[in-house]
Formats: structure tokens, sequence, C-alpha cells
């Protein structure tokens, strides 16, 4: 298979929606724990990255599989399974390669690490995979905004911080046959906190895309939460998430878990707030649907620039 259509059948362009929050976590751990194991982050990074890949390319075989209308709304183009004519063979095999490299690389990282990681990396294959896959896939329901939301913008954040902090966080352990969990609560919540813009940057990526596709989706009996809320509640949701996120970066500010440097974060408010009115008067996925993925980048990649660069301050 090309390079280029690997790269469309995996939308390599929406990886940033789980590479940000990786390296956010990555980063936060270093700032609050002074903290970093690079062979943990190596890992964790081939997981994640084949994983999200793997998830992604199922999701389009199975839109490719179950889609009642085949021509029309851009399908011919959205799909890149049709768009490339590719077999569904070797689309099949390789989604099998990306998740044994997923798998292999999981493993190798709990064996680094403890139960705990095994336990939440189960549990986020789980999700990845009931998003697109089974008889009622994630992705067709109202639920995508949230699952994807607060497992790429929060499980993982926290698995990324995890990994570098180890039982400054929280730590799994088996005791005589009896699991015992320890949580820091106020670590936890804190890092709940600084997760927030990245849990509603995602949220507002999937729905973005379900608003792009509504009218298709109605077409293939995919139920998302535009289909049920309307078109124009939908648009009135993006907005107020982001603004939402941009809260919480000032309370995290007030409470001192944010250095005052990340005042700077508040100026991305400006173009992403021209975005949203963009996207507000157009929406498509050729035309606007971008706009969210660009969001999501300028507030999040912001948040990390500048967090590393008070980490090196502080050095």
């Amino acid at each position: 298979m090309a390079i280029k259509k690997f790269l469309q059948l995996v939308e390599i362009k929406t990886k940033t929606a789980s590479m940000i929050p990786f390296l956010f976590g990555t980063v936060y751990a270093i700032f609050r724990f002074q903290e970093f194991k690079l062979e943990h982050f190596l890992l964790m990074l081939f997981s994640l990255l084949s994983f999200d890949m793997a998830t992604t390319a199922l999701n389009n075989f199975y839109d490719y599989k179950k889609a009642a209308r085949k021509h029309g709304y851009g399908y011919e183009i959205h799909n890149p399974i049709v768009s490339y004519r590719m077999k569904p063979a070797r689309v099949v095999l390789l989604i099998g390669i990306l998740l044994l490299i997923a798998v292999s690389a999981g493993i190798a990282l709990v064996l680094q690490t403890d139960l705990l990681i095994l336990l939440l990396g189960g549990l986020s294959f789980a999700v990845g995979i009931l998003y697109s896959f089974g008889p009622i896939p994630i992705s067709r329901m109202p639920l995508g905004e949230i699952f994807s939301g607060l497992f790429m913008g929060f499980v993982i954040m926290f698995i990324s911080a995890y990994i570098q902090a180890g039982d400054r966080l929280a730590s799994l352990t088996l005791e005589g046959g009896v699991a015992v969990l320890q949580v820091h609560l106020l670590e936890i919540v804190l890092l709940f906190l600084v997760s927030v813009p990245a849990i509603l940057g995602i949220a507002n990526i999937m729905l973005a895309n379900n608003i792009c596709d509504i009218e298709e989706d109605i077409e293939n009996k995919r139920y998302t939460l535009p289909v049920y809320i309307g078109r124009a509640n939908a648009l009135m949701l993006f907005r107020l998430m982001y603004y939402a996120a941009f809260i919480d970066l000032i309370v995290l500010i007030f409470l001192g878990v944010n250095p005052l440097l990340c005042l700077l974060t508040l100026l991305t408010l400006f173009p992403i707030n021209k975005n949203i009115g963009r996207f507000t008067k157009l929406q498509t996925k050729k035309d606007t649907f971008g706009l969210a993925v660009k969001n999501f980048m300028m507030m999040n990649g912001a948040r990390i620039i500048i967090l590393s660069a008070a980490i090196l301050i502080s050095l």
C-alpha cells in the first residue's frame, strides 16, 4: 500500500487528537513532579500512535461496509477505501499489523510499570475498538463526543503523566491476592482540570465532524449527537465548549497549578473565536472541518510550548 494511501486511510492529520494530550501529560509530569523516563515515553508513543491509526482505519473500513448510500454527499471522496480503490483484504491486514504493534508496545510498557497501566490500557483498547466496531458502534451513537473527549483528552493525559510520576499520582498492587488501589485524590482532580481544554477540544473535533456529516449520517442511520439535537444547537454547543475551556485555563492559573506564563495561552482566543465564526457560517469537510483541528492544536499546543518554557526557566 502506497504511503499516501496509508496516510489517508489512517487520517494522519487527526492524530494530533491523541499526540497532543500525550505530549502535554508528559510535560505536565516534568513540570509538576520533575520526572521523565525516556523508555516509558517511547513505548507509549508507539502503542498509542499505532492503536490510534488502527481504530481510524477500522472506522473507515466499517463505514465502507455499512454505507447505505454509496453516492452523493461526497462519499466517493470522503472514504479513502473508495477514493483510492483499496483492497478490503489489505486494509484488514494493515489494521491487524497496527494492532499487533500497539499491543506489543503496550505489554512492554506494563512490564516496565504496573497493573494500573494494564487496566487503563485495556479499557482504552476496548473503547477504541467499540468506538468503530460492534453491533452499535459508539461513533454511530450520540456518545462519540463524550467518549472521545474523556478517553483521548483525560485518560491519555493521565497515563502519559502516570508512567512518569508513578505512585505520586496513583498505584495498583496485588497484596495476598487482593488488588489495592491507592489514589492521590488532589493530584488526580488537578490533572483532570488540566485536561479539560484537551477534553473539550477533542470533543469539538468529533462534533464538527458529525455536524459536517449530518445529512449523510441520517441517510446511513448514524444517530450522532447533531442528528439528535439539531444543527443549530450543535453549533451553539461547539462554541460554548471552547469558551468553557478558556474559563478552565483561567481557573488553573488562579489555583497556581499553571504558572502565570500560561496567561499567554489566552491570546489564542482571538484566532479561535474567528474560526468559530467561520465554522458557524459554513460546515463542510472540505472547507471548514479543519478549523476544529486547528483550534485544538492552537489552544493545547500553546500550553505545551508555554509549560515547556516554564520548565526551562525553572532550570
